[in-house]
């Protein structure tokens, strides 16, 4: 469909699919194509997929705008895509209303005890739109004076993702629960994201077992996106609350940067990894609030940069710095934090690296001025570190208020009422009509909240049951969360439980039967309003069915171990290769389960690098059966009874497959080679959705 003029739709539910074949961004289910044209969508539900599907194989794009000037998209919904609404070279859009949750996003293989690097995300370019490849539910390209109000969208992996954009106004929107990015700028300046709703955009965190993040972040700021203003929004639970890098061009020269934006009054609190990671750029952070994160700030080779008036609490080290540059830390609570300010230059760099080349990178010349350290381990550490200026800071129950390790020059201590003058305040005034977008007081809050599971973050919307310890404890403790209400266990096979009702939340001990592990228990709810995360609605009062299963085969794979050499390498010598592993191991062993992740050796008395395995084992499926993810760095064949069903024999970073395993016993054989540095290899097994 195609629409060049201003149109209401018929309020109703379309379902109007995109085509796998024909699934590119040009390739839409609607495309708007001329001027000052209003879309009014009101009422409207356009759908590309399922809604019941598995996410990760939606597909196309829902709405299109094709260039033009003064398009307006307003109202309704719009689900089951790769990409919610996709605009290119549309200036003074205003998209505005929309509900554009629930569309593309991956499948995530990290578990609760170890992660997997194949969920780890790159932004790294995006000079010819390859973020398309991680969806959205909104994409802007070349807009500029775009407008982006009171939109909502959750549970898909990104929310709004701009580039090469001028003049946007954000505001207002909720962009939260994704698995990767919730506001994403590329090349994108002189713009606005201001009173919006950015919690909970997070992968790659499992509490008390890892914390990386992998790249997902409330808001991204990437590659010489300047002059922006982020202001007055809640970015909390995010992998990163602000992920701000300067971008290849300046890795590459030392010229440009991620410049000149303020971030004023946001709340970047809880997030798994930074609250602030600001790299390589001159920026201004002025009133914001960050708690309980890996690092407070994360600011690696800032220059010229402002740090005033922010709290912070609970982190392991409030501010960090290397490299840094003409730096002003003045007005600053630190409340509990391990190490408050850490400031250091390493003592080599990559000689090969272009940008030290092309400019000074030592750490010299900050101003630690009027701020309060309360309660820290350590106030402030100083290491190959020139000119320090740290006057009229007050220290409270501070262990070591100052700590000065190797090669510090010129750190310099002024009496309590001495003052310097400090760079002036910029003036932020609210947007009229914004929202007071930050978490109300009692909410749900804090990194402990956090799960993520094979489709991202748990909302808290409906009932679930997470493990509370690892999956191989036994007894299984499991936790009941969701809304309040009632549980009860319906059925239970593999094992007998220690309660067959509840309150939300609560705990259940599962004792598993026999040796191998095949879970399946099935739960009623009844309680309140439940929104499941693909975004159906049970009234309150509703008897809600939910599930948890857990499957891990009883057998022991026979795992022999090969070292290769150039002579019989399994890409270059496959015919030599074959043969080695026809040849007498070095090792052999019986393991309960194929789960290595590292970047030494993968099992003992084996070398790190140029390592081949090969595991056999019989695994008995169950009736409707198995899922079976292999994710793998480098090289990986699978066969099924004989017959190759994974064929990923190169040196590559972690990719993941999936295997369908009908039922009876199927015979599994792979091989696996690493050619160097980190090594994976996960297989996983999973009940089949009935």
């Amino acid at each position: 469909m195609t629409i060049d003029h201003s149109v209401k739709i018929a309020p109703g539910r379309y379902r109007f699919p995109v085509k796998a074949a024909a699934a590119s961004p040009n390739e839409p289910a609607i495309r708007v194509r001329g001027d000052n044209i209003t879309v009014d969508l009101s009422g409207v539900m356009i759908e590309g997929g399922d809604p019941e599907a598995d996410p990760d194989g939606y597909v196309g794009v829902g709405v299109l705008v094709d260039g033009g000037k003064g398009v307006t998209i307003t109202g309704g919904a719009i689900r089951g895509y790769k990409v919610g609404v996709l605009a290119r070279r549309a200036s003074a859009l205003r998209i505005t209303g929309l509900e554009v949750s629930y569309n593309w996003k991956a499948r995530l293989y990290s578990g609760v005890e170890k992660e997997s690097l194949a969920d780890w995300l790159t932004h790294h370019d995006n000079e010819k739109d390859e973020w398309l490849r991680y969806g959205a539910s909104i994409y802007l390209a070349e807009c500029d004076d775009a407008v982006v109000d009171r939109n909502v969208a959750v549970h898909g992996q990104n929310g709004l993702m701009a580039t090469r954009s001028r003049g946007l106004k954000i505001i207002n929107n909720t962009f939260s629960w994704m698995s990767g990015i919730g506001v994403g700028f590329y090349r994108t300046t002189d713009s606005r994201i201001m009173h919006n709703r950015l919690d909970w955009n997070v992968r790659g965190f499992s509490n008390g077992f890892y914390n990386r993040g992998q790249d997902s972040a409330a808001i991204l700021m990437y590659e010489q996106s300047n002059k922006n203003v982020v202001a007055y929004n809640s970015a909390t639970h995010g992998g990163d609350g602000l992920f701000l890098w300067a971008g290849q061009s300046t890795m590459d020269t030392g010229i440009g940067g991620a410049n000149d934006n303020i971030f004023l009054g946001n709340d970047f609190s809880h997030a798994v990894a930074n609250g602030i990671e600001a790299t390589f750029s001159r920026n201004q952070f002025i009133r914001n609030r960050i708690d309980e994160c890996w690092h407070g700030v994360w600011a690696g080779y800032s220059y010229d940069s402002v740090f005033r008036d922010n709290s912070f609490s609970g982190n392991e080290e409030g501010i960090a710095i290397e490299h840094g540059q003409n730096i002003t830390i003045a007005g600053n609570t630190f409340l509990n934090d391990k190490t408050a300010l850490r400031l250091w230059a390493n003592a080599t760099q990559d000689p090969n690296w272009g940008y030290p080349k092309t400019r000074d990178t030592r750490s010299h010349d900050y101003l630690i001025q009027q701020n309060t350290f309360s309660g820290n381990k350590v106030g402030i550490d100083v290491t190959r570190t020139n000119t320090v200026r740290v006057q009229g800071n007050a220290y409270l129950n501070v262990a070591t208020p100052i700590q000065a390790g190797a090669e510090v020059a010129a750190l310099s201590f002024e009496l309590p009422a001495s003052r310097s003058v400090l760079p002036a305040l910029p003036d932020v005034p609210r947007e009229a009509g914004g929202l007071e977008a930050m978490l109300p007081n009692g909410s749900l809050r804090g990194r402990g909240t956090i799960i993520v599971d094979e489709w991202g973050p748990f909302d808290y919307r409906s009932p679930k049951v997470w493990p509370l310890g690892r999956t191989t404890d036994r007894p299984l403790k499991l936790s009941v969360l969701g809304p309040r209400g009632k549980w009860t266990l319906t059925s239970i096979k593999g094992g007998t439980a220690s309660a067959k009702s509840g309150d939300i939340p609560s705990e259940l001990i599962v004792t598993p039967a026999g040796r191998g592990l095949d879970l399946d228990l099935q739960f009623s709810y009844v309680g309140g309003v439940v929104v499941t995360p693909r975004g159906t609605v049970y009234p309150a009062g509703a008897s809600v069915p939910f599930s948890y299963s857990l499957v891990e085969p009883g057998v022991d794979w026979s795992v022999s171990w090969f070292t290769f050499d150039t002579n019989t390498d399994p890409l270059s010598a496959p015919a030599a290769f074959a043969a080695r592993l026809r040849s007498t191991p070095i090792k052999t062993e019986l393991l309960p389960r194929l789960d290595f992740l590292t970047s030494g050796v993968l099992t003992k008395d084996v070398p790190a690098d140029r390592i081949a395995m090969r595991a056999e084992a019989s695994i008995p499926v169950p009736p409707g059966g198995l899922d079976m993810f292999v994710t793998s760095d480098d090289g990986v064949r699978v066969y099924v009874d004989g017959v190759m069903a994974v064929d990923r024999w190169s040196v590559h970073e972690t990719q993941a497959d999936r295997i369908t395993l009908a039922s009876g016993t199927r015979r599994i054989r792979i091989e696996y080679f690493d050619a160097a540095g980190w090594a994976e290899l996960q297989v996983k097994f999973q009940r089949r959705a009935q």
